[in-house]
């Protein structure tokens, strides 16, 4: 079976998380992922966070499945012309390099261009056009600068950054989406163009919803929904929720048996409208369904912080699975909160190739991510990672290059 992506190639230039993830992404659709390093040091996250000494690191391997490696040295006259043929042979060029960076080395949007009119360069940056263009970002600083940390934690605490890398990782889905879409237009147009993505935009794209709190605040000078509500002040900006959904139907983390000792035995509990009446009879406050004080969705929000204390004495009797298994039986939203160590060990996560096990010739077996989106005409194979420029004869070959050539290009330091 063939996949989504074959044909297309990519000259893979990123490094460290939001390049990497958006170029492993094509390469599971099927692409082919040229990833281009530095002799003898290659993407920095090979060495980052070692568990196994002179062993490529779980860092870099899972960001850079089904991909070849080569080394070319681009200041090298010789590594440059090996870099013009290949940008005239790739479909895609992605960087995400410091702003500038790709400019100095000599390829400019309009060199790129005269090269190979059909390429698409997609790139990463820190902020898009305007007073912060030129600095550097990484994870954290995105979710600081693209609103989510301001309104992630507790009202009586300092912002906090979420463990969901929602920068690095979120701005490289976002670039890989902006790729597809450049690849089909070129379908029409026969050019090539740019693609930018930049991480504060990614980021401030999935706090959507607290842009649309900031407005509703600015016109009614209060949230209904908030735990601040009905005895809390509120502020110009949007405040910090705690674990309030954010949406219409009001949910909370609540404790479960075993909280004393289990950092993770708790649940997220959804009072969903539709089945009020089912979540009273569960916890057995059946007169709850018919008392106008909490009858009505309306009615429930100044209450919502005792309704939760009434639902969490029921939760503590019971494992977050009972829990679940009790609540799902009345359609009941609900979720555990899974540990990763829970989750690495969840069968139907590997049946399903969510997470897979992989083979390595030097660290071994080890488990990683595998990709989130499932086509059923292009199924993924997650392949390891490449070792530093173990490809780099094989991509020159396909490039026209003699072993004698390579010999050479090698010895002259430019591969």
């Amino acid at each position: 079976m063939s996949k989504a992506l074959d044909g297309v190639r990519i000259l893979d230039f990123t490094h460290v998380q939001s390049g990497p993830t958006c170029t492993q992404l094509l390469a599971w659709f099927g692409a082919d992922v040229i990833k281009v390093e530095r002799a003898g040091a290659g993407d920095i996250t090979r060495e980052q966070l070692r568990d196994i000494p002179e062993v490529d690191s779980l860092y870099f391997t899972m960001l850079n499945h089904n991909k070849r490696s080569v080394t070319i040295d681009t200041k090298n006259p010789e590594g440059k012309q090996v870099l013009e043929a290949l940008i005239q042979k790739c479909d895609v060029l992605v960087e995400n390099f410091a702003p500038g960076a790709l400019d100095r080395m000599g390829f400019t949007w309009e060199r790129i261009q005269e090269l190979n009119p059909r390429m698409i360069v997609a790139s990463v940056k820190g902020f898009g056009p305007g007073p912060y263009e030129d600095c550097k970002v990484y994870e954290n600083v995105a979710q600081c600068a693209g609103g989510a940390a301001s309104t992630t934690g507790f009202d009586d605490g300092p912002p906090v950054v979420t463990g969901a890398q929602i920068g690095d990782s979120g701005t490289g889905l976002h670039l890989a989406l902006g790729i597809v879409t450049a690849l089909y237009q070129r379908t029409h147009t026969g050019r090539g163009q740019r693609v930018l993505a930049a991480m504060q935009d990614g980021v401030l794209n999935l706090c959507r919803v607290k842009l649309r709190d900031q407005q509703r605040l600015e016109r009614t000078g209060t949230m209904k929904e908030y735990p601040q509500y009905p005895n809390g002040q509120f502020g110009e900006a949007v405040p910090r929720a705690g674990n309030a959904s954010g949406g219409g139907q009001p949910g909370w983390i609540l404790k479960c048996k075993g909280w004393e000792t289990d950092p993770n035995a708790y649940i997220y509990f959804i009072t969903q409208a539709p089945v009020w009446a089912k979540i009273c009879n569960v916890i057995g406050k059946e007169e709850w369904a018919t008392d106008p004080d909490y009858a009505t969705p309306a009615a429930r929000l100044p209450h919502l912080k005792d309704i939760f204390a009434e639902i969490e004495r029921w939760t503590m009797t019971k494992t977050k699975f009972e829990a679940m298994q009790i609540l799902n039986k009345y359609d009941i939203p609900c979720g555990p909160i899974l540990s990763m160590k829970e989750i690495a060990e969840e069968p139907s996560l590997r049946k399903t190739g969510t997470i897979v096990e992989v083979d390595h010739p030097t660290r071994g077996k080890y488990l990683t991510v595998g990709n989130p989106i499932k086509l059923s005409d292009s199924p993924t194979e997650v392949m390891r990672s490449p070792l530093l420029g173990e490809h780099t004869d094989e991509v020159m070959a396909e490039l026209g290059y003699s072993p004698e050539q390579i010999s050479a290009l090698r010895t002259a330091g430019a591969i």
